[in-house]
C-alpha cells in the first residue's frame, strides 16, 4: 500500500513551500548550475589532457547511488558504435592499467572500497576522472593522481546526477567517444526547471502533470531505446528516493515478456470499455499500473516504438524530441530532470520525501 499523495497540494505554491523546509525542489531545479560548475571544475582538474587517447577499455565504476544511474546512461549512449570495450563494474577491477580509463562517481567521501580501486588504479598510471567531495579518504586516493571534479557549487548527497552525468559527458568528448553540446546541456536544464517551476499549475507544469499521472499507480517505465531504457532506471532511483511507489523498468521488448505485467498495461490503455474505470484494477487492494513510455533516440522507421502505439494505443509517450531541439545527451538529460521533479513533487505532496534519514551514503 502506497502513501496517498495530497494532490492539491501542487497547485498550492504557498503550502508546497511550508512543504519543503529543506530545499529539496531548488536542489534539483539547479541542475544547470550543476552542469555549469562542473565545466568549470573538469576544466580546472585537466580534462583536456585525455584529448587524443584512445583508451584499452573503458570503465564506468557503478558504486551505489546515483553512480549506476549515470553509468549505464553514459554506455547507452556509446553503444552501439564505441570503438573501445566498456565495462561497467561496482569496484575498479584489479586488470585496470595505463592504456586504461576508469570513470567513477560518489557522495560518500568515506567510500572504502571506491578509495581503495581509485588509488590501486592511481599507481598502476591509469587515467581516473572521478566526482566525489573535496574531502575524505576517497579524495584523498585520488589526490595526484586522478583528475578529482569537484564542483566548487555545494550540492547535496544524493542530488549529484547532474554532476556526475556532466564530468562524465566531458570525459567522453575529450576522448573523442561522444559528441556533445555541454553548455547547451546546462541552458535546457534552466529552461525544464523553469517549466517545472513550483508556481506554475499542474496544467502547465510537465513534472507536476506527471507526478499526477504516476500517483497511486505502479509505474511501468519502459524505455523504447537503449538510452531512454537507462533514462528510466535514473527515473526508478529517484521515484524510490522520495516516493514509495514500486516501479518496473525495461526496455519494450522485454517487457513484452513479461505476460502478465504487459497484459495488464494492455488493459489499461485498450480503453475498451468508455464506462470503465481505468483505475479499477483488480479489486481495492490493487495499485493500479501506469505505463509510460520513454523515447530518446530517434531512429526512422522504429519498428519498437510501431509495436508498442499497435499493443498499447492509450499509453503515456514522453520524447523530449518532440518538445526540443537538442542532441542526444540533452534530451535525455531533459527526461531525467523531469522524473526528478515529478518524483520530488508526488513525495512532497505524499510526505515521504525529505526528513531525518532521508540520505544515507554506502560505504561498503
Amino acid at each position: 500500500m502506497t502513501s496517498i499523495p495530497d494532490d492539491t497540494l501542487l497547485d498550492d505554491a504557498a503550502r508546497l513551500r511550508d512543504a519543503d523546509p529543506d530545499g529539496l525542489l531548488r536542489a534539483v531545479a539547479g541542475a544547470g548550475a550543476q552542469v555549469r560548475a562542473t565545466i568549470e571544475a573538469a576544466r580546472e582538474a585537466g580534462v583536456d589532457r585525455l584529448e587524443g587517447l584512445r583508451p584499452r577499455a573503458l570503465v564506468l565504476i557503478t558504486r551505489p547511488g546515483l553512480a549506476p544511474g549515470v553509468a549505464r546512461l553514459l554506455a547507452a549512449m556509446l553503444h552501439p558504435g564505441c570503438p573501445v570495450p566498456v565495462v561497467l563494474t561496482d569496484e575498479v577491477p584489479g586488470w585496470v592499467g595505463p592504456l586504461d580509463v576508469v570513470i567513477a562517481h560518489t557522495d560518500d567521501p568515506g567510500d572504502r572500497v571506491l578509495a581503495e580501486g581509485v588509488d590501486r588504479a592511481g599507481r598502476r598510471g591509469t587515467s581516473v576522472v572521478l566526482t566525489a567531495p573535496p574531502d575524505g579518504p576517497v579524495a584523498a586516493a585520488a589526490a595526484g593522481s586522478a583528475l578529482l571534479v569537484a564542483p566548487r557549487l555545494p550540492v547535496r548527497p544524493g542530488f549529484g546526477f547532474f554532476t556526475a552525468y556532466a564530468a562524465g559527458l566531458l570525459a567522453l568528448v575529450a576522448l573523442g567517444l561522444l559528441r556533445a553540446d555541454v553548455a547547451g546541456l546546462a541552458d535546457e536544464l534552466d529552461r525544464e526547471a523553469e517549466r517545472a517551476h513550483p508556481d506554475h499549475e499542474s496544467f502547465v507544469n510537465p513534472a507536476k502533470a506527471l507526478a499526477l499521472r504516476l500517483a497511486e499507480h505502479t509505474p511501468l517505465l519502459w524505455g523504447l531505446d537503449p538510452v531512454a531504457t537507462a533514462v528510466a532506471g535514473h527515473a526508478a532511483q529517484a521515484l524510490s528516493t522520495h516516493t514509495d511507489l514500486v516501479c518496473d523498468v525495461a526496455d519494450y521488448p522485454q517487457a513484452m515478456s513479461r505476460t502478465a505485467l504487459h497484459r495488464a498495461a494492455v488493459r489499461a490503455t485498450s480503453g475498451g470499455d468508455i464506462f470503465a474505470d481505468p483505475d479499477d484494477f483488480g479489486g481495492p487492494a490493487a495499485t493500479p499500473p501506469r505505463a509510460v513510455l520513454l523515447s530518446v533516440r530517434e531512429v526512422p522507421g522504429d519498428q519498437v516504438r510501431r509495436m508498442s502505439a499497435q499493443t498499447l494505443p492509450g499509453v503515456d509517450v514522453l520524447s523530449p524530441a518532440e518538445e526540443i531541439t537538442a542532441d542526444e545527451p540533452t534530451r535525455a538529460a531533459v527526461l531525467a530532470l523531469r522524473f526528478e521533479l515529478a518524483a520530488l513533487y508526488l513525495g512532497l505532496a505524499a510526505g515521504t520525501a525529505g526528513g531525518a534519514g532521508w540520505y544515507a551514503p554506502a560505504t561498503a
